[in-house]
């Protein structure tokens, strides 16, 4: 690794284990900071890093200036152990799949672990190269309100039923070999960025 990307990549150690999650944070908001810190505890991970995404390929708007998602991300998310970056925006990857590859060739001592809400796991099928996800890393899946039984049900969750740890084996994920993935409930904050943007408030 360069002395640039030295500067601009956040630190790990060898043979940590990082929990990913990624998104537009548009806005960030007490739900992603709740799930970040179940996810640092129930999966065991070393850190957990926030990847603010320059924009969301599924969503035809774009998101506000990715300055201002950072700056509201750094105001809410404050643990030491939790990390907002802007991993994406510097690497020049657009979808997941590829800044998982990039971030597995920069850091290849390290242990990365996927986060994502339950919402997420729904239309994960819909993601580019998602198959490559969840051959490549474990993921952890959090419970999000609503969202269930539709994602337990999903396609993905089908695909990979066979992989699945069980919520109270959550603390194996962190070094379990992919495919492997864990679903689990946990208190929930019933707030959503969409629902924040409807009401004006970002």
């Amino acid at each position: 690794m360069t002395s640039n990307m030295r500067h601009n990549l956040p630190h790990a150690a060898d043979g940590q284990t990082i929990g990913l999650l990624g998104g537009s944070f548009d806005p960030p908001h007490a739900g992603h900071v709740h799930i970040s810190k179940v996810a640092l505890k129930r999966f065991g991970l070393d850190r957990v890093w926030w990847l603010v995404s320059p924009g969301n390929p599924l969503k035809t708007n774009g998101p506000a200036p990715i300055e201002d998602r950072l700056q509201a991300s750094r105001a809410v998310m404050k643990h030491p152990r939790i990390e907002v970056t802007a991993i994406e925006q510097f690497l020049g990857t657009r979808y997941s799949a590829d800044t998982i590859a990039r971030l597995r060739q920069l850091y290849p001592t390290v242990n990365f672990v996927w986060l994502m809400g339950a919402d997420n796991l729904v239309q994960f099928d819909r993601w580019d190269n998602w198959r490559g996800i969840a051959d490549t890393v474990p993921i952890g899946v959090i419970a999000r309100p609503g969202d269930r039984v539709s994602a337990r049900t999903s396609k993905a969750a089908k695909v990979y039923r066979d992989f699945k740890i069980s919520g109270k084996n959550a603390r194996l994920l962190s070094r379990a070999v992919a495919p492997a993935w864990c679903f689990i409930n946990t208190p929930m904050k019933d707030l959503s960025s969409s629902a924040i943007r409807a009401r004006g408030e970002w």
